[in-house]
């Protein structure tokens, strides 16, 4: 009888996979944990109805030997479904707390804001987190990378302090983090739509705001569409900031693959040159699969990957990503869920992005432009993007170097990312640039 739940689960969970192409990941992440809140209520139920049978057909004289033992067992399995039961429905239950400015005696600060929101974006709720000392200030609007890996709660950890001198909205695209959804229409999970996302969520905050234009700083992925973005509507923004600024990611990869191939034989690591060298990215679209199961280790290990001193996703991303406060239970699991639904080979933006070469496809914008680029990111790598801004016409542009960081200078170099900003983004200006 216990057998029966988990059976019946594992067959509905399944079967409800097959709505798309899921890799093992997204079943464990994605329907497994609602496969856990539905079995472990169902064990715990059956194992409660078999007792209660047992002990209505059985003579309830005292056990001896097995039965004395399996009567301890299922008394032991029903105590423990329902001490986890609990923990579950605490934790699905339990609302997260947005974290508010306050001052040093502990009282809210005036004309700040600490806001966690869902708006309808061309038919889609989508959510973001607004973070603001001072809602009179230039707003910052934060376009994230993946597709589907939302950063906000890397904050926690790895504070900017944006926060102090802009509005920054942190929007969680379509697909991703806050605004997961499953059942969004497959004919809008497009780069070109997350374009005109990102234009309908800049109208919303101008009104909101009352601005006349927005800052809009694009992050890896982000940058693909923002950059994109602005191009289309330039007189929506007062600049453009590119944060690992993508420009033809195929090449990328194999200039990813090269500084690899040479770090890992400085270091004397046959093991991962083997698998380097067995599994090359090649010059066509899509990359291999053997290729793409090595990608994220072999770069964070090298340190170009996310950050400069995160050598794992799991340690770095994955399990920092649980401890975030301002997310609930149900949100850490979407965060996941949405990383791996929007990169999902049936949607293609992952190969658009690839095949893209940003050079040819936004040669030019009618806004000041600003690089920021570490030295150490081969995730969309540094040679690249100083190459792109050489070459885009802008009435203004700027490529600053982050000496100490790989694809997130933002987190990695923040007093640095807020000088630049200060200086010269909100003043026009490119003094602190390279070269200048």
């Amino acid at each position: 009888m216990l057998v029966t739940p988990a059976v019946f689960v594992a067959v509905f969970e399944l079967a409800a996979s097959r709505r798309g192409s899921y890799e093992p990941v997204m079943f464990v992440i994605t329907r497994g944990f609602h496969g856990l809140v539905g079995l472990v209520p169902m064990l715990l139920f059956a194992a409660l109805g078999a007792a209660f049978t047992r002990r209505a057909l059985s003579d309830p004289g005292p056990r001896h030997g097995w039965a004395r033992v399996g009567l301890y067992v299922r008394r032991t399995f029903a105590g423990a479904a329902t001490i986890a039961m609990v923990a579950l429905a605490v934790g699905v239950a339990r609302p997260a707390g947005i974290e508010q400015f306050r001052d040093e005696k502990g009282n809210l600060v005036a004309g700040s804001l600490s806001e966690k929101t869902h708006v309808e974006i061309n038919g889609v709720n989508q959510g973001m987190f607004i973070k603001s000392k001072n809602t009179q200030n230039p707003v910052l609007l934060f376009v994230h990378g993946g597709p589907g890996m939302p950063m906000y709660w890397m904050t926690q950890r790895y504070p900017t302090g944006l926060e102090e001198h802009f509005t920054v909205v942190w929007w969680e695209q379509r697909g991703a983090g806050l605004s997961f959804n499953p059942d969004i229409p497959s004919d809008t999970m497009t780069a070109d739509q997350f374009v005109d996302d990102t234009l309908e969520v800049t109208r919303y905050l101008l009104e909101r705001f009352d601005q006349e234009q927005i800052y809009l700083m694009g992050h890896s992925w982000g940058s693909y569409i923002g950059i994109q973005a602005v191009a289309k509507a330039p007189e929506l923004y007062a600049a453009y900031i590119g944060v690992g600024q993508l420009t033809y990611q195929l090449a990328s990869e194999q200039l990813a693959y090269e500084y690899a191939l040479a770090y890992y034989e400085d270091i004397g690591d046959a093991r991962m040159l083997r698998k380097l060298t067995a599994s090359p990215p090649g010059s066509t679209v899509p990359l291999p699969a053997s290729y793409d199961a090595l990608r994220d280790e072999y770069m964070h290990r090298a340190g170009i990957g996310t950050m400069r001193e995160m050598k794992s996703v799991i340690s770095g991303l994955f399990v920092l990503s649980w401890r975030f406060r301002e997310y609930t239970l149900i949100e850490k699991v979407n965060l996941w869920r949405g990383k791996i639904y929007s990169k999902q080979a049936k949607f293609g933006m992952w190969n658009e992005m690839l095949a893209t070469d940003l050079r040819t496809k936004v040669p030019a914008l009618e806004v000041p432009v600003y690089f920021f680029h570490g030295r150490y990111d081969y995730t969309c790598a540094y040679p690249l993007a100083k190459g792109y801004l050489e070459q885009l016409e802008a009435p203004l542009k700027g490529f600053y170097t982050f000496e100490n960081s790989a694809h997130s200078p933002m987190f990695e170099e923040p007093d640095l990312t807020v000088t630049i900003m200060l200086t010269d983004v909100l003043n026009g200006t490119a003094s602190l640039a390279d070269g200048e």
